[in-house]
């Protein structure tokens, strides 16, 4: 009879770590795309507020209209430093969430060959024992009388 596998604890509880990693590392990565989504907003939005601004100073502006542009270009442009700050902080923390994840599944796989080497081990000395038994009932069948 085969026996289980002593670390079977073990490598569940590394299987539920390198699960939770995953899903980590899923989060990570979709709060990145978020934020680059959002900065690729802002940016597409400062450029066409920059345009009416040409458009509009094209026609003549009154000095409030001016500063009135301005500002708000200014403030665009702060949404977007904050923006990139985020997408910065993101993308390292996806980096650090891949390098989790990797030493978890690193971890998984070492325990995965200790169980497979456990269960082979224990296949070839079942199929020894097999094999004996089988040896034993032909000799013992060749010496029974006829």
């Amino acid at each position: 009879m085969v026996k289980p596998f002593p670390l079977q604890t073990i490598l569940e509880l590394m299987q539920d770590r390198a699960d939770e990693a995953t899903r980590n590392l899923a989060r990570l990565i979709a709060n990145e795309k978020e934020a680059k989504a959002r900065l690729e907003l802002l940016l597409g939005y400062r450029e066409d507020y920059a345009n009416r601004f040409r458009e509009a100073s094209k026609n003549g502006l009154t000095q409030r209209e001016w500063h009135n542009f301005q500002q708000f270009l200014s403030r665009i442009d702060e949404a977007i430093e904050v923006q990139r700050g985020t997408v910065a902080t993101q993308a390292r923390n996806t980096a650090a969430g891949q390098q989790q994840w990797r030493e978890q599944r690193k971890k998984l796989k070492a325990f995965d060959t200790l169980s497979a080497r456990h269960f082979a081990s224990e296949n070839a000395k079942e199929s020894k024992r097999d094999q004996k038994l089988q040896d034993e009932f032909a000799a013992r069948s060749k010496n029974l009388p006829r």
